[in-house]
């Protein structure tokens, strides 16, 4: 067990989830996934990030004894070096260092009733997570990012998706254009409140891809190139608008009961 507080598995932790740690995830092709629930998602699932070390205490072990972990490396620290490594109030007693997962965008095939969520420039990692977890919820077949938006791989991001990373592909840095000339067909969407369209009318024949803008500035149809078309939430309060993660999820929502219908 792990005691000293001056362990070099510590900073290697440390580094990965600081002020310079998307840096880090990038160089060493790693990332960190705290907590009981992306452990659990984590050693159960058949794809997505694969664990590298799990670093665990005593009670934090206890937690995952049903669980297979005879393919990966656990490493038993005491309370005190856990917590050292968290970027948590209240350590759950599991941190996974994991392989940050080597998906092709230019792989991704479409299935002929498939959705992709598209996220620009987005960057609140709550919203992010959020909007993974429901997606996967929902169906979706893959999460796709713009350049600047929020690093999907981020601990508060991680932490937010509650396990969903291992159940949905995420493809980031893909810019429009790159989405756009991969699916030049594809029934392409997005969400704006100056829309006529209700996204409760919309026809949907197809493969579709909903787009969703930063959440200060939103994004407009002719910011973008290719067909886009645009839509709306039809609300009936008094509110002027919604928060990105639930207004994603009315999306996703209705696009998945079209689907289903």
């Amino acid at each position: 067990m792990i005691e000293s507080l001056h362990s070099p598995h510590i900073a290697r932790v440390k580094a990965l989830i600081g002020s310079k740690g998307a840096k880090e995830r990038r160089e060493q092709g790693l990332f960190v996934a705290e907590g009981l629930q992306c452990a659990r998602e984590a050693l159960a699932a058949k794809s997505g990030p694969e664990i590298k070390i799990l670093y665990a205490t005593e009670s934090g072990l206890a937690k995952v004894a049903e669980l297979n972990l005879d393919a990966i490396e656990i490493v038993e620290v005491s309370e005190a070096v856990l917590k050292a490594m968290s970027d948590t109030v209240s350590p759950q007693g599991l941190i996974s260092l994991c392989y940050s997962p080597e998906h092709k965008f230019s792989e991704l095939k479409l299935t002929g009733h498939s959705q992709i969520i598209y996220l620009h420039e987005i960057q609140d990692p709550g919203n992010a997570g959020t909007i993974l977890r429901t997606a996967d919820a929902m169906g979706i077949s893959a999460v796709v990012t713009s350049p600047n938006s929020v690093d999907m791989f981020s601990p508060k991001v991680v932490r937010s998706t509650a396990g969903s990373l291992w159940n949905i592909p995420v493809y980031e840095g893909i810019t429009f254009e790159e989405l756009d000339a991969q699916f030049p067909q594809t029934m392409k969407i997005l969400l704006s409140s100056h829309a006529s369209t209700s996204i409760l009318d919309l026809k949907i024949s197809g493969d579709c891809i909903a787009i969703f803008g930063n959440e200060a500035r939103g994004l407009s149809a002719a910011e973008l190139s290719g067909s886009v078309t645009e839509v709306t939430i039809p609300m009936a309060g008094n509110a002027e608008s919604l928060n990105l993660s639930a207004a994603a999820s009315i999306v996703m929502f209705t696009l998945s009961s079209k689907v289903a219908g």
